[in-house]
């Protein structure tokens, strides 16, 4: 499964060796490291990066925790995340469209105390004993989260409530006196722009999950290459899962896109 990885550790050399020790799981094939980095926090509550991102072949979900997530690590010193993220706009859509979550930023943050450094990384894994082991011995706390699909089911809902108010608006419109007919009708317009900014959001997001997927693939195909036969059944089963993945997410995205266009046709 997707998942985007955190291991904090008390020195910067650890944090390091903790970077070797998954790019060791991934030549053995017990994971796939699709993308890593290593940040510092100084003693004033600066995020430094020591390890710039290696984006590899998918990079989004880096390039957003080397760029925002950094930044709320770095918050407001003594200030949970969960508090402060009104300063931080449109930031937190771009965290839920990655799958990150603002909980596993706070939860981050508050291990990520001055002087200590950390691994991020962007994993498939099948279980988590393998990587728990090596870094756990070298004194790191993890932290995983699941790559969700919280845009998927959040635009799904949106164009679905969004088509039956179009309905019940050109029904009003049907029985309104020649006063409100001209309030309606401005509601009815207001109602289309936004399914059409949906239906603008589902085509952008399946082509991300498209590109994503097709990067993800090509890098677990990569990875076969070096692979003994044990590692390579492994990886064909990442393989499959990824895949199956898309086609869930596919699925809600295609749901979305024909809800706002079936409204959009009345």
């Amino acid at each position: 499964m997707d998942k985007m990885l955190v291991a904090v550790f008390e020195a910067e050399s650890s944090a390091f060796e903790g970077l070797s020790a998954l790019r060791n799981l991934h030549r053995e094939g017990d994971i796939s490291l699709y993308a890593s980095a290593v940040v510092v926090k100084d003693n004033a509550g600066t995020i430094a990066v020591k390890q710039a991102a290696d984006q590899g072949p998918v990079g989004t979900a880096v390039g957003l925790v080397t760029g925002s997530l950094i930044g709320l690590l770095g918050g407001p010193a003594g200030v949970a995340i969960g508090a402060s993220l009104g300063s931080f706009g449109g930031l937190i859509f771009d965290l839920d469209a990655s799958g990150i979550g603002v909980t596993f930023l706070d939860e981050v943050s508050n291990a990520l105390s001055p002087g200590k450094a950390a691994v991020l990384a962007e994993i498939e894994e099948a279980w988590t004993t393998p990587v728990d082991t090596r870094l756990h011995k070298l004194g790191g706390t993890v932290f995983r989260r699941l790559r969700s699909e919280v845009v998927e089911d959040q635009l799904v809902r949106e164009s679905a409530a969004f088509e039956a108010n179009l309905k019940t608006l050109q029904e009003d419109l049907k029985h309104a006196d020649a006063e409100t007919r001209a309030a309606i009708q401005k509601d009815i317009q207001q109602v289309k722009l936004q399914i059409q900014t949906l239906q603008e959001q589902a085509k952008k997001r399946l082509d991300q999950a498209k590109a994503e997927t097709d990067a993800r693939l090509q890098s677990l195909k990569d990875q076969t290459q070096q692979a003994s036969d044990r590692a390579k059944r492994r990886i064909d089963k990442r393989m499959t899962e990824v895949k199956a993945d898309f086609e869930m997410r596919s699925k809600k995205l295609n749901q979305a896109w024909s809800l706002t266009k079936e409204a959009l046709a009345v």
